[in-house]
């Protein structure tokens, strides 16, 4: 969100206190004094009515009863003025709390995003870099065996182009706030190959294969870097807990048409598979399971992978789990032709 966006909330936040801040105080201060007025008429009496100066007559103040005029016995009234006065300034307090509760809402709010997106840029970046740290190794080598290192570095400038493609998307994203999100097309067969491309050097250094199985045609209402993404955390997840020596598949199909098109994703492990008290949980931040993967986790990719999914309107769950692996599933709305 913009400075200026954040200005005009605060602004906002403002007004709605104030005016709900005068209005409940009104309101108090209304009852409280509507109360003493009915206690000082229930408990008056006319001037005169017990008695009045010697020699005076009937209705001039002194010896008889004058209606226009009233006595209040302060031994009567003196109670309920302290009553309603603790009463009073116990609601206004309350009140005062409430407010300030609500009045620092918005700024709950932007450090919670503050946080959100500092989390998210790290757990984004963390696999490319550890991807691009990879590259240099196996440049390093080549060189050191004299061995052409055209292809690597090739490969290495393609890395840095994605890391500068997903810090400059995680910018726009948090600039674009609750607008609606971007449905440019892009390639599921290509989001997939450059996803498997990217992990190729983990999945090798973990002694897993990467089978992508993408059906050409498939074109997604999502931009192309979120794509790539999504398949990414899910592949690098898969990776981190799939047993040596075992293959992690991403396979791409389509069900339906048309406006119900809907692009179906599943990256299948051989992991040990995924308890049941943790099949919601895995999706929400910071939620991990036992610690077995490669890489310690900090439980942000699939909770990633999930708000990615539901802003551009599809969804991931777990098809399947058990000893013997998981297969998450990705569903994606198909760009309308």
């Amino acid at each position: 969100m913009s400075g200026s966006a954040d200005r005009e909330r605060v602004r906002r936040s403002a007004r709605q206190i104030g005016l709900w801040t005068g209005a409940a105080s009104a309101v108090v201060i209304a009852a409280g004094v509507g109360i003493l007025v009915a206690v000082i008429l229930a408990t008056s009496r006319p001037q005169g009515e017990l008695g009045g100066r010697p020699g005076g007559r009937p209705g001039d103040g002194f010896g008889g009863a004058n209606p226009d005029h009233v006595v209040v016995d302060v031994d009567r009234v003196l109670p309920w003025v302290i009553v309603l006065g603790v009463v009073g300034v116990a609601l206004l307090g309350l009140i005062a709390w409430f407010t300030a509760r609500r009045a620092v809402v918005p700024l709950g709010v932007a450090l919670q995003a503050q946080r959100d997106f500092v989390a998210d840029a790290s757990h984004e970046l963390r696999t490319p870099l550890t991807a691009l740290s990879s590259r240099v190794q196996i440049l390093q080598r080549r060189v050191a065996r004299g061995e052409r290192v055209g292809d690597a570095l090739e490969r290495l400038r393609g890395d840095t182009a994605a890391l500068d493609d997903i810090l400059t998307e995680l910018l726009l994203a948090a600039q674009a706030d609750q607008e609606p999100a971007d449905t440019s097309a892009s390639d599921a067969a290509g989001a997939v190959r450059a996803a498997v491309d990217l992990l190729r050097p983990l999945a090798d250094g973990a002694g897993v294969a990467l089978r992508p199985e993408a059906e050409d045609g498939i074109s997604v209402a999502v931009p192309a870097v979120t794509l790539t993404r999504l398949c990414t955390a899910l592949l690098d997840n898969a990776v981190q807990h799939a047993p040596s020596g075992t293959a992690v598949t991403i396979a791409v199909t389509r069900s339906g048409g048309g406006r119900k098109g809907i692009a179906e994703f599943r990256v299948i492990d051989h992991g040990p598979g995924i308890r049941a008290e943790d099949r919601e949980r895995i999706f929400t931040r910071f939620a991990r399971g036992p610690e077995t993967g490669r890489r310690r986790g900090f439980g942000l990719g699939l909770a990633l992978v999930r708000d990615m999914a539901l802003r551009h309107g599809g969804s991931v769950e777990i098809e399947s789990t058990s000893g013997a692996g998981t297969t998450f599933l990705l569903r994606l709305p198909l760009a309308l032709s």
